[in-house]
């Protein structure tokens, strides 16, 4: 078994004396149980030595984490590497349309071939842009089971302007989303803010007292069903799993999630037999270097809109 050091974290002083498994969940975005099992196996090191999980961080403290390879895992040019289709490309940026199961960027714990591993086998140079060499020249992400519309720089003066028209909320980012129950509003706006939740594996919307990051979330139906909405949702924030976890919160989960629906709304995502949640980035807008504005669709897949004629 061989490791591949791909992650460095020195610890600051608002990290300190929080448990090491702990930390990691958070950092990683992982259960915590998945932190444990890594600090056990070995793929995390505290400054050179091997730890237990219950470690408490001290300023200053470096933490390395390793993707772990065992001999049974086949290499990256064995596997089948995910396909994805060019919407648009310059000698600055690339807009994609992610296929649904397909990880955008590498973490720890998986092994799969991700998109990024993609990108960087067809545009080598992708290697040098960004601020990390997991992502790279990825500015912004898609949950592995949805699909839709991503921007990808090409250099780094295009990743610093994506990432400023991010950070200004002048990007323009689209979703379209089927969900269950009968919405007696046009439209609304979602704002709980989110957190991870206590199982660690997942996240939850709060009310503003009990705290997390602040997220908002706007909606506009589209179409109405007896039993089920199509929406336009339109996010000012991109925290993990936001669309999933507001709507879900608002009780109208997403067709297809079985991570934040309820016990009825997963018996029913298996009548409908659909393999994915029903969420798909269909607009996306931004600014290139120029100061022009750039704008792209991006029609809902076939597994998507198969399920509108059958369902109420």
């Amino acid at each position: 078994m061989a490791q591949l050091n791909y992650k460095t974290i020195s610890i600051e002083s608002a990290a300190a004396n929080q448990r090491l498994d702990v930390f990691l969940a958070t950092e990683l975005g992982l259960a915590r149980a998945q932190t444990q099992k890594m600090i056990k196996a070995g793929a995390i090191l505290v400054n050179g030595k091997i730890a237990k999980p219950h470690y408490k961080l001290k300023t200053g403290d470096e933490i390395n984490i390793n993707a772990l390879k065992h001999k049974n895992i086949k290499t990256l040019k064995q596997l089948e590497l995910p396909k994805f289709k060019v919407i648009a490309e310059t000698d600055d940026y690339l807009v994609i349309n992610k296929p649904a199961g397909v990880i955008v960027h590498g973490g720890a714990g998986i092994t799969e071939p991700t998109l990024a591993d993609v990108l960087e086998k067809k545009y080598p140079q992708l290697k040098k842009v960004g601020d990390d060499p997991l992502r790279p020249g990825i500015v912004h992400r898609l949950d592995k089971d949805a699909s839709g519309l991503l921007v990808i720089a090409k250099t780094n003066a295009m990743f610093d302007s994506l990432k400023q028209q991010f950070k200004t909320r002048q990007i323009k980012k689209s979703y379209l989303a089927l969900v269950y129950g009968k919405i007696e509003r046009e439209s609304g706006c979602i704002d709980f803010p989110i957190s991870r939740s206590s199982q660690g594996y997942k996240m939850a919307a709060h009310s503003r007292a009990h705290g997390g990051r602040a997220a908002t979330t706007e909606f506009t139906v589209t179409r109405h069903f007896i039993n089920y909405n199509l929406l336009e949702v339109k996010i000012t924030t991109g925290r993990t799993h936001q669309i999933r976890v507001h709507l879900s919160a608002y009780d109208h989960p997403l067709v297809g999630d079985n991570l934040y629906g309820t016990r009825k709304t997963k018996e029913l995502n298996k009548k409908l037999g659909l393999k994915r949640i029903w969420l798909h980035a269909q607009e996306l807008g931004f600014y290139d270097l120029s100061g022009k504005w750039q704008e792209f669709t991006s029609e809902a897949p076939k597994e998507l809109k198969e399920i509108l004629p059958i369902i109420k």
